[in-house]
């Protein structure tokens, strides 16, 4: 019996100490959430399968303003770059002035950028976009962007 509640607590120990340190733990990019703070990908080409999550009061050089799925019918084929912007500029800008109460047009020292499924990824039926917002200079920030309540 001993050794079962030994074992409880080690799990629940474990348990804990990952909800209090998530926001410090490298993970996936399809694992982030709207205000999510992390290191921005170093390149926007890149493929991006995992990022370095940080506390948003914390330097990080991206948050994460919007996550969503493409609404492409299951077998299109991926969308062409022209396709992919008409959709990030109607669900990414929208909801970055939703989030923080700015126009991104309105600010020349932040920038939008977005997370999208390699093509090999969307073909297997994955539609996940997340857009973040960063500082155009490549600065770090220290606090989140959301606007206060």
């Amino acid at each position: 019996m001993r050794g079962w509640i030994i074992r409880i607590g080690i799990i629940a120990v474990i348990a804990i100490g990952a909800f209090i340190f998530r926001d410090r733990i490298g993970g996936g990019a399809r694992d982030l959430q709207v205000g999510d703070c992390f290191d921005r990908p170093a390149s926007a080409n890149q493929t991006v399968r995992d990022v370095q999550h940080h506390p948003c009061t914390e330097a990080h050089t991206a948050e994460a303003f919007f996550v969503g799925k493409n609404p492409a019918a299951p077998g299109a084929p991926p969308p062409s770059d022209n396709e992919w912007y008409a959709y990030l500029g109607s669900a990414c800008l929208p909801a970055y002035t939703t989030y923080t109460g700015t126009d991104i047009a309105a600010t020349q020292v932040m920038d939008v950028g977005a997370i999208l499924p390699p093509d090999d990824d969307w073909k297997s039926g994955d539609r996940d976009v997340t857009c973040y917002a960063y500082r155009v200079d490549g600065g770090a920030m220290t606090s989140s962007i959301k606007k206060s309540p």
